[in-house]
């Protein structure tokens, strides 16, 4: 267990946008595989490791953010004693110039902390993942900071972040975006690094003005620090544009992705909401391969989507390869294919919305059409 580390986690990322999706709501708040949120899974992960003490980093738009993770009641992070710490912005919202008054803050998280090494976290993948083995080869190495890395390859160039090692698995080289990378390793973002160096680096940039506390910025430290790569073998999610997101939630109705992702011995915990379990009724037409959230009401056609909670799928209604927000109610003879709408939405009576495969169309929260 690693009771000897504290846990980061950076909510937002400006680099990522999903349209309509995280307008009104940090990255990390963005809705999941049919009842949970991004920071779940990260949430879930450091509990499991053993970590008691996790800041949340929130840039903007984080009333969803707060709303969902509450005290931290459910990770059992309502503590008297360490638990859960939202940290608030540390860039002006309206001028978006650095604040040296708001980077204290992350200071002041860490230093409040017993803990001699930091875990920091992105809200920008999805994945079930052990930190114990990044922490082990970080201590045997003797390294500055050590980050996660997968053989993915498959990165659009606009937010790829790769790296080049030597034979003994230190970064030697850092591409951002380079349309033209000499490797197939990605850093994603995890990285520990020991509370010392944290507090050195934060305060180096605050004398320097620089407030954009980020993966990207620690990893470019690589020609100062002795920064260690681990791979990481198992199920990853990214998520860096709207094609991207659908993409992950549509992998999540493969029955193999879904065992790795939510595994019994590590399960993710999220907000409880009770609700009635879904209904299908015996008029309904076809549905196949759909992961359908408690209070669904379904008497349509649905085949390959994500139905978060409360959804309802109306009479001779057909609903294919879509992803529908908690509360969205789709009326009687309406056509979705390739679609996501956020919560709350309401699709009139014989509408059609039809997107494409890595282009799907996205409609906004408290939307009518």
């Amino acid at each position: 267990m690693l009771t000897d580390a504290m846990g980061l986690i950076l909510a937002d990322n400006r680099r990522i946008q999903l349209d309509a999706l995280n307008q009104p709501r940090a990255l990390a708040a963005v809705p999941f595989a049919g009842r949970f949120r991004i920071i779940d899974f990260t949430l879930s992960n450091m509990v499991h490791c053993g970590i008691k003490r996790i800041g949340v980093v929130a840039l903007t738009r984080y009333k969803s953010l707060m709303d969902h993770v509450g005290t931290g009641v459910w990770w059992d992070l309502d503590r008297m004693r360490q638990g859960l710490y939202l940290i608030p912005p540390y860039i002006n919202p309206v001028t978006r110039a650095p604040d040296r008054t708001d980077a204290q803050s992350i200071i002041d998280y860490v230093e409040g902390g017993d803990q001699s090494h930091v875990f920091i976290s992105s809200s920008d993948y999805v994945s079930n993942i052990r930190y114990k083995p990044l922490l082990e080869r970080h201590l045997e190495s003797g390294a500055d900071m050590s980050v996660y890395f997968a053989r993915d390859g498959l990165v659009p160039r606009d937010f790829s972040l790769t790296i080049g090692l030597d034979e003994n698995s230190w970064i030697r080289d850092l591409t951002i975006n380079y349309p033209k990378a000499a490797s197939e390793l990605n850093a994603f973002g995890l990285i520990v690094i020991s509370k010392a160096l944290l507090l050195q680096i934060l305060s180096e940039m605050m004398a320097r003005g620089i407030a954009d506390f980020s993966i990207i910025g620690l990893l470019q430290l690589y020609k100062q620090l002795r920064i260690l790569a681990v791979e990481h073998q198992g199920l990853l999610l990214r998520i860096y544009d709207t094609a991207s997101y659908f993409d992950a939630s549509m992998r999540v109705l493969d029955s193999e992705v879904r065992c790795e992702l939510f595994s019994a011995e590590r399960p993710i915990y999220t907000k409880a909401k009770n609700r009635a379990p879904c209904i299908i009724s015996p008029e309904s037409g076809k549905v196949n391969n759909v992961l359908a959230s408690d209070g669904c009401a379904i008497m349509g056609e649905v085949e390959n989507s994500v139905l978060f909670r409360g959804c309802t799928i109306g009479r001779n209604a057909r609903v294919t390869n879509s992803v529908l927000f908690q509360d969205v109610q789709i009326s009687e003879g309406v056509i979705l294919d390739h679609v996501i709408i956020d919560k709350n939405s309401v699709i009139k009576m014989g509408g059609k919305l039809q997107g494409q495969a890595g282009r799907p169309i996205v409609i906004g929260k408290n939307t009518i059409i």
